[in-house]
């Protein structure tokens, strides 16, 4: 009896349908050289193959609990003062130690109201408080909440890592986690080479932040401190500037310092947009900026109260630009300097991706060339083919005319493989080629298991249909085990591997998705399309 594959036949042609356009989408022609720019359209190529930057990152946490703990003395100071609690002073007395504040000089007869404020809700869910000698206190940020910080941190920096790439036009960059070392990212930049590029943007990493000025320029740190009366108090800090000094009493590049106030009045991340201009009137270049809403208000309001007072620009923790409060200001503004055209442009683009919550340190950097990327494509792509080959010749020489339906599906198997990575714009890396290969030997295994367990069926005396249908369902039950269990190893591979490994582990459990749909749905369809115009009696060549 002869089967209706009509609708199997049609399933099998949208599929490849479909996987033809993943890999090749609308070509510009149909020469060598038009199809080869269209599979590279659609095909991405990893890091090992097409070349670029390789960075290993580390998040310098501690400054974003420094950044936190920063806030949290101003708040005390404000909510003590509006308490009317005397005290002497609210700092972090152990730089090393940035979770922890202490507070001194508080009145003896205050203790409990003291202690009462400071073991509210607003401070007891994030710190532990303990009383020492002398009417000192010390908050101490919670283990639990410090490390949330951090992981949090290191997120913060990844996606601001990511809009700043995003905004260098970098196709398929791969920006994540770095498993191997605490609070670490790993950021592959396919195709870039750049290395001033990539300094500009994301090792650009300190905040920009703008402070107000208790006092400056002066010549060095000695006079800064002595002009302070012999010490620099906690909610104050030292910030050199490289340019020259106001009245032009220092030659030019010579380093100058600052006494700014340690809490910013506004952060990198109350930017909403900033852009790259040029004063109209003297030429120099300048960023303009907007604030969000909430950070306009406050600066507004400092503004408004601070006519005739200085302001810092600090960028990459130096001053950039030290400017006189004119009027006030509430949203919107322009930074300006001695920028290059480079450095202004880097810079909008730093505003408006958004700041770092935490400087970076490079721990490595390597850059792979082009050159050694085409030539791992050409011996990745050698093997394959030669391996694929060879395999196709022995399945026709071995199992005769069925060898041909194996080496359709096989070919097919490939077809869809990498369709999908073009459909998915997944990122195709050298161990993804070795995925590859490694997907025509579990495609040829599954064709072997099913085609000697029909030789077995014919050899026992039935009839080519019958043999065919005990064949593929005796194999199915092996097949799916050896399928499932790799695909469940090579899922593990993908959630705990980094890079090119998920590359493989991508092209594996593709590989063998698709495997599956071959070897046992359309290998069975050519079969029974062979069967349907097979003589009564005829034997089946495997």
């Amino acid at each position: 009896m002869k089967k209706d594959l009509t609708g199997k036949t049609l399933l099998i042609v949208v599929v490849l349908v479909i996987c033809v356009w993943g890999i090749i989408g609308v070509p510009s022609g149909l020469s060598g050289k038009a199809l080869m720019e269209a599979i590279g359209n659609r095909i991405h190529l990893g890091l090992d193959l097409r070349g670029g930057a390789h960075l290993i990152l580390q998040v310098v946490v501690k400054e974003a609990v420094g950044a936190e703990t920063d806030n949290t003395v101003t708040r005390i100071q404000q909510d003590m003062r509006a308490a009317n609690l005397s005290f002497t002073q609210v700092f972090k007395p152990d730089p090393d130690k940035p979770e922890a504040i202490r507070i001194e000089g508080t009145a003896p007869g205050s203790s409990s109201a003291v202690r009462a404020l400071l073991e509210g809700t607003k401070y007891s869910n994030e710190y532990d408080l303990n009383s020492g000698d002398e009417n000192t206190w010390t908050l101490t940020m919670k283990p639990l909440v410090e490390k949330a910080l951090e992981e949090k941190t290191v997120q913060q920096a990844i996606e601001a890592i990511r809009d700043r790439v995003d905004a260098l036009g970098v196709s398929e960059p791969q920006i994540q986690e770095y498993n191997l070392g605490a609070n670490q990212i790993l950021v592959d930049l396919p195709g870039v080479e750049n290395e001033s590029q990539i300094e500009s943007i994301i090792q650009g990493t300190n905040r920009l932040e703008i402070h107000a000025v208790i006092g400056g320029p002066y010549r060095d740190e000695q006079e800064a401190i002595a002009s302070q009366g012999g010490g620099i108090p906690p909610d104050e800090e030292l910030k050199s500037f490289s340019g020259v000094m106001e009245g032009g009493s220092s030659p030019e590049g010579q380093q100058s310092v600052y006494v700014l106030q340690r809490e910013s009045i506004v952060a990198g991340s109350d930017f909403r947009s900033a852009d790259p201009g040029t004063d109209s009137n003297t030429g120099q270049r300048n960023v303009r900026f907007t604030l969000t809403n909430e950070a306009g208000d406050r600066f507004y309001d400092y503004t408004s109260k601070n006519v005739g007072q200085r302001m810092a620009v600090v960028m990459n923790d130096q001053v950039r630009e030290v400017a006189t409060i004119e009027s006030a200001i509430r949203d919107t503004g322009e930074i300006r300097g001695s920028f290059s055209p480079n450095e202004v442009a880097a810079l909008s683009k730093l505003l408006r991706t958004g700041a770092l919550p935490a400087s970076l340190k490079q721990l490595e950097k390597r850059f792979v060339g082009a050159s050694l990327g085409a030539d791992s494509i050409k011996k990745g792509v050698t093997a394959a083919i030669v391996g694929m080959l060879v395999v196709m010749a022995f399945m026709l020489i071995y199992y005769r005319g069925s060898g041909i339906n194996a080496d359709l599906a096989l070919i097919m198997n490939l077809v869809i493989l990498l369709g999908f990575m073009g459909v998915s714009s997944s990122t195709l890396t050298l161990p993804g080629i070795a995925g590859v290969i490694l997907t025509i030997g579990m495609g040829v295994d599954s064709n072997v298991l099913i085609f000697e367990r029909v030789r077995e069926e014919v050899r026992a005396g039935k009839a080519a249909a019958a043999a065919v249908d005990q064949g593929f369902r005796h194999a199915w039950v092996t097949i799916v085990d050896t399928h499932v269990t790799t695909i469940v190893s090579a899922a593990i591979l993908f959630l705990f591997g980094t890079g090119p490994v998920r590359g493989f582990a991508t092209t594996l459990t593709v590989g063998l998705a698709a495997n599956l749909f071959t070897a046992v749905f359309v290998s069975r369809v050519i079969f029974d399309a062979h069967l349907n115009k097979m003589k009564p009696g005829e034997a089946v060549s495997i």
